[in-house]
């Protein structure tokens, strides 16, 4: 692996992870009233594109990373419709 592929695996990692204290919360509270239904959209189409992205490079830190990324915010998007 080389030192490129190490930095954009591990911004990868960290960003997806960063979503994980969002959703568990979101998940055990039903609390959505503080998130912004706008950003979740825009940043889960985002997300979208960037997995579309990575399949289209072959970048599997950037497809991995993305198709969590994507199940994490959809669920906080999905949450925040449902619960309002």
């Amino acid at each position: 692996m080389t030192f490129t592929d190490w930095t954009g695996s591990s911004a990868a990692a960290l960003t997806t992870i960063a979503f994980i204290p969002q959703a568990w919360k979101v998940w055990r509270t039903r609390h959505t009233a503080d998130i912004s239904l706008g950003m979740y959209i825009l940043f889960t189409l985002g997300v979208v594109l960037w997995l579309a992205y990575g399949i289209q490079i072959e970048s599997w830190p950037i497809v991995i990373a993305n198709s969590v990324t994507l199940l994490l915010a959809g669920s906080v998007l999905t949450m925040k419709i449902k619960f309002g």
